[in-house]
């Protein structure tokens, strides 16, 4: 059986960037960009006033200057300031020739309809004015291939005239709950059924890691349902399924994937929970979907994602592979591990020490919870403490690596 770190090295081996495409603007946010972007601008494209006021001849010593004209942002001066005059200018306004900076509104009187009285002072060259290309200028890198585009980044975009974008599309990712078991969650059980929490619960994950979740429903356990479901999910870049990947007699979805020309990466894991982990691909011409087949019970359909579904969908965004952040907790009490098999237990890390990152390392509390079907113990945690496949007595005070959840 394979160990984590093996099972990890083969999801990555075959997780590969998706291929770029372009984008409007306004969807670009969060994706990664594909290619540098060049400016064809100088920011600001002109000498611009930084404040409202009025600009003048930094060395002028006149008291009183006669106003020439007012220019708003988006005007275009008209006249020349020199010696005893001024311009009334606003925020962003170009300078006018002959200007050399801006003295606040603040600063000066208006003595009547045309004039103004400037306060004495050291009125330096430059004072309260940003020159043209100050930020960027025509040819410069304002944004470099794989970066993720954050809000700032867009309005970068904006003004260096990309109104589309080259990225990383969002993988697309469809989820499929399996089981004869399984109702809806606006459905009451009727006897010996469930709700379907592994559904809504893949879909959640899917998005929050980054992708454009498609909720395929609940599939029978029966190859014709099964493999019409199976068949929609595998246009999408990921199919995650829950259930059907154990050693029962209704657990048919390996056997149907192979039929759908799937290839089996691995089956079964080292792994608590999520030791009957399956994972597979497709390729169709120049087209690969990620096939992941986690356990029906949900907490280990939900350690199972985060481990290994979370960072191949990292991967065809075109981000690194890169699961949950790790952090590192101080145990708080004894524990015994069983052993066997690497585990991922639910954890509660102490908030106010983990928040100073030069204090004492965070207490960390493993919780008792009852196996892989108890998500309300899950809910409690905000962290999985990882525990190697020895078995052994962790006493308090001892040193355990934990994923943020």
């Amino acid at each position: 059986m394979l160990t984590v770190e093996e099972a990890l090295r083969l999801v990555e081996q075959h997780a590969v960037c998706l291929a770029s495409l372009q984008v409007p603007l306004s969807q670009a946010a969060g994706l990664v960009i594909a290619q540098d972007v060049v400016s064809d601008v100088d920011s600001p494209p002109h000498d611009k006033s930084m404040m409202d006021g009025y600009a003048i001849v930094s060395h002028d010593r006149a008291d009183v200057r006669l106003v020439i004209e007012e220019i708003a942002a988006g005007a275009v001066p008209r006249l020349a300031v020199t010696l005893g005059n001024a311009a009334r200018i606003m925020t962003g306004a170009p300078l006018p020739v002959g200007a050399d900076c801006v003295v606040p509104v603040e600063q000066t009187e208006t003595v009547d309809g045309n004039r103004v009285r400037i306060s004495m002072g050291e009125w330096q060259s430059g004072k309260n004015v940003l020159s043209k290309g100050t930020s960027v200028k025509v040819g410069d890198v304002v944004l470099s291939k794989g970066m993720r585009l954050r809000p700032i980044d867009i309005a970068i975009l904006a003004e260096a005239g990309c109104s589309n974008v080259n990225t990383i599309p969002r993988p697309r990712v469809a989820v499929l709950a399996t089981g004869n078991e399984l109702v809806p969650a606006d459905e009451r059980p009727a006897a010996a059924q469930i709700r379907n929490s592994n559904g809504p619960l893949i879909v959640a994950a899917a998005k929050a890691a980054g992708a454009e979740a498609i909720d395929l429903g609940i599939a029978r356990d029966d190859h014709t349902s099964l493999s019409e479901h199976m068949l929609r999910g595998l246009a999408a870049n990921v199919l995650v399924l829950s259930g059907g990947v154990s050693a029962g007699k209704f657990d048919l979805v390996p056997q149907v994937l192979t039929e759908l020309g799937v290839i089996q990466i691995f089956h079964k894991i080292a792994l608590r929970p999520g030791k009957p982990l399956w994972f597979g691909i497709r390729e169709e011409g120049s087209r690969r979907s990620l096939v992941f087949g986690l356990p029906g019970n949900p907490v280990s359909s939900f350690v199972c994602f985060e481990l290994f579904v979370r960072p191949a969908i990292a991967v065809l965004a075109g981000h690194p592979f890169v699961g949950l952040q790790a952090i590192r907790g101080q145990l708080c009490h004894d524990y015994d591990h069983a052993g066997g098999r690497t585990a991922y237990v639910p954890a509660l890390l102490n908030p106010a020490v983990a928040a100073a990152p030069f204090g004492p390392l965070p207490q960390l509390m493993i919780l008792p919870w009852h196996g892989s079907a108890d998500i309300a113990a899950f809910a409690r945690a905000n962290v999985l403490a990882g525990l190697p496949a020895e078995s052994r007595r962790y006493v308090a005070g001892e040193c355990l690596d934990a994923l943020l959840l």
